[in-house]
């Protein structure tokens, strides 16, 4: 297992206060510092930015990475309608707010990155640059599900997932539950007690439950700098979006692909990772 590096011991803990959510959040590096805003996906949390956060920190950035809408105590809506992805938008713009950013280079890994993606084609104005890890443009991975077979496989697990009741037990009980999804990726174990206290699985699960087709409506190219890092052992996200994401992104575009690295990229390959999300940073000062 990774050993976290020295520096993680100057991580603080925030609250950032969104209408009448709460939201819990980690942050590391000089408080004057460029905001570097993380947003984790499913089941995971703000610790899946662990490894990348003391880099960013001794780096001179301002890293944030909030408990997201779900997984936050203070920021547990009833509901599948209060999953809806412009409540998730509205959530990562009223970080801002709070945290006190007119814009932020912005980091998205799975939901989180599918939520990066909206927010930096709908508010370019918010958003420095952006990196999307794992997860393609919308438009690419909506253009996949249409076209490409092996994607649709992929993606069956998202029908399964808006089954309530039978999703929480298979994840929690299921012999491909969630300790399974997880594999071989090191400490596991805080998502897996989060999970497992009663409710937070539902509300996350709600994230699946809530999309729409709608929510791509007007969506168009994304017009900031993006850099996208996809592996190629992601048992959930195949090639061709991956590869389709280039035609939806009209600005600087870099595509980085780890090979026989699985879906959770920051957790299994966070030097390289980091490497490159810092050489993007640093393209891209103004």
């Amino acid at each position: 297992m990774r050993s976290l590096p020295d520096t993680v011991a100057t991580v603080e803990k925030l609250q950032l206060t969104v209408g009448d959510l709460t939201f819990d959040a980690v942050a590391a590096g000089p408080a004057d510092g460029r905001l570097v805003l993380l947003l984790h996906g499913f089941p995971q949390t703000s610790w899946s930015w662990r490894y990348v956060m003391p880099a960013l920190a001794d780096a001179g950035f301002r890293a944030v990475a909030p408990d997201q809408r779900g997984y936050s105590p203070g920021a547990r809506p009833e509901g599948v309608e209060a999953y809806r992805m412009p409540h998730l938008l509205g959530d990562v713009l009223g970080m801002l707010d709070a945290l006190g950013a007119d814009r932020a280079d912005v980091v998205g890994h799975d939901w989180g990155a599918a939520v990066a993606w909206q927010l930096a084609t709908r508010r370019p104005d918010r958003v420095r640059t952006l990196t999307a890890v794992s997860v393609p443009h919308p438009l690419a991975f909506v253009e996949a599900l249409r076209t490409d077979a092996d994607q649709r496989q992929r993606s069956q697990y998202m029908k399964d997932f808006q089954v309530e009741g039978a999703a929480e037990e298979a994840l929690l009980h299921g012999e491909d539950g969630l300790r399974t999804l997880f594999g071989p990726i090191p400490d596991p174990q805080p998502y897996l007690d989060l999970m497992a206290q009663p409710g937070v699985l539902t509300k996350c699960l709600n994230w699946y439950r809530a999309q729409q087709l709608a929510d791509i409506e007007g969506i168009g190219s994304t017009t900031v700098p993006t850099l996208h890092v996809w592996s190629d052992g992601d048992a959930a996200l195949g090639r061709f979006g991956a590869e389709a994401t280039a035609a939806y992104v009209d600005a600087p575009y870099r595509f980085e692909v780890l090979p026989g690295v699985s879906h959770w990229i920051a957790d299994e390959a966070p030097d390289q990772l980091t490497r490159w999300l810092l050489e993007h940073l640093a393209a891209f000062r103004d």
